[in-house]
Parts: structure tokens; C-alpha cells; sequence
């Protein structure tokens, strides 16, 4: 792996193919170590624009890519994800990493980050690992009006049910500001794309990750985002571009 921006006076190949768990750490640590709450996007695409190949991300993915991902996970206090995107990718409770431990009690965290779900339904299969057993209980993310059987049935599961909006629909900024008052302020979306336009619309959507694979697939797969257009495009600013086999692992923040 070799780091294109922000240009250093590192040239020696040897020395930037040593990015290991703690380079990637410092190089994507959280502006501000937590004290405010800061929602940073994890997503990867195409050349041509596809975030999804056959229903799924993976496929789009390189081994660089899942160890960004790794990090960036251990670095979050939570993990906010779409329920479709959890139907869809099998989503599976965080896990706990032992190199991560020392860094994560330091900062006052738990041992994995949360899994929190934005679900306006409640319609999950609750007999999944994701809340059958998880390391700390998953959050539920929902309406005022969810189904209170529903809402009983995760309950019930384990969950823990957090209301984040009037009606069966979840506010963006509600849903940042009731995990900031659960602790979680280091929050991380892993999408998916519906989820994500969401967010940006409401402006809460402080910076994305994005990995750029040297790949096309054509079709007529998702974008990274989609969901409500904006009445000004967001512009964010290039902070680090990081390369490996091709791979682009870029890292933008609102301007």
C-alpha cells in the first residue's frame, strides 16, 4: 500500500508497503477523539459506478479494502446500517480484536462497536446471530408508530429498541443525536445506498471512505447512494488517498 495524498517524503517502496492495523489507525482516527459526534460513510465502486454486484458488495471488495474495513470498525463506537443491507450482506454482530483492546478500553469503549439498525418496520429475522449473540446488544433504530408487537418481538430477542422519529420513519439527525446520547459518537455507516441518501439529505453526513475498485460491471446496479436529491450538492474535501493493487482507498470530509 502506498499513500498518494497527502504527498510525503516517503519514496521507498519497502517503507510504504508497511502499512499495518496501527498505520491504517493514526492514518483514519477520528477528528476531534470523540468528543462530538462525528458520522463517517464506509463505501466501495466501481469505475462506472455500480455499489453492488448481484445484490452485494463483497464481490466488489479486495483484501486491502476489508482490512480499512476492519479498522474502521474497530475505531467506531457504533455501526449504523440499513435493514436491508442486513437482510441482504447476512450481517453478523461486531467482533471483538485483540489488538484493538488496549486502544478501545483507552478511549473508553466497549470490547466491539455497536450494531445499530434503521428500521421503520421492524421486519428482521431475530433469530439471526446479529441479536441472538452479539457482544453487546444490537440497537434497533425506528418510528414512534413501530408495530408494538414488533417492537416486543426485538425486545424480547435482546435488542434494544431506540425511538428515532415521528411516525414508522427514522430522522437521520434524531437518530444521530439519540446515539450521541447513548455515548456512541464515533458512528460509522456501512450504507446501504437508500440509507446513505438519506443521510446526506439531511446534512448529517460528515465524511466518507470510499473505496474506488478498478472494476466494471455496467447493468444497472445501485449507486453508493440514492434515495432524496439535495437542493445544492454537498461538497466534501479530499483529506487522503491511499493505493494498492489498483485499489483506490480515498477519505473525504465536509468542507
Amino acid at each position: 500500500m502506498r499513500r498518494l495524498f497527502p504527498v510525503t517524503d516517503v519514496t521507498d517502496e519497502t517503507a510504504v508497503r508497511e502499512w499495518g492495523l496501527a498505520e491504517l489507525a493514526a492514518a483514519y482516527a477520528h477528528p476531534g477523539g470523540g468528543r462530538e459526534p462525528w458520522l463517517r460513510a464506509n463505501m466501495v465502486s466501481t469505475l462506472d459506478g455500480a455499489a453492488q454486484h448481484d445484490g452485494r458488495s463483497q464481490p466488489l471488495s479486495h483484501p486491502a479494502d476489508m482490512r480499512i474495513f476492519g479498522v474502521l470498525r474497530a475505531l467506531a463506537d457504533v455501526v449504523v446500517v440499513g435493514a436491508q443491507t442486513v437482510r441482504q450482506e447476512g450481517y453478523r454482530p461486531a467482533r471483538a480484536r485483540a489488538e484493538f483492546a488496549a486502544a478501545r478500553e483507552a478511549a473508553g469503549q466497549g470490547p466491539a462497536p455497536v450494531i445499530a439498525v434503521v428500521t421503520a418496520s421492524l421486519d428482521l429475522d431475530f433469530s439471526l446471530p446479529l441479536f441472538t449473540s452479539p457482544l453487546v446488544p444490537t440497537l434497533l433504530l425506528t418510528g414512534a408508530a413501530a408495530a408494538p408487537d414488533r417492537v416486543a418481538a426485538a425486545e424480547a430477542a435482546g435488542a434494544r429498541v431506540v425511538v428515532a422519529g415521528e411516525g414508522t420513519a427514522v430522522d437521520p439527525a434524531r437518530a444521530v443525536r439519540a446515539l450521541a446520547d447513548l455515548g456512541h459518537t464515533r458512528l460509522l455507516t456501512e450504507g446501504g445506498p437508500r440509507l446513505l441518501g438519506e443521510l446526506i439529505a439531511a446534512g448529517v453526513l460528515d465524511e466518507i471512505c470510499l473505496t474506488l475498485a478498478p472494476i466494471l460491471t455496467a447493468g444497472d446496479a445501485q449507486r453508493i447512494a440514492g434515495g432524496p436529491s439535495v437542493t445544492l450538492p454537498r461538497r466534501f474535501t479530499l483529506k487522503s488517498m491511499l493505493e494498492e493493487d489498483g485499489f483506490l482507498f480515498t477519505r473525504y470530509q465536509r468542507s
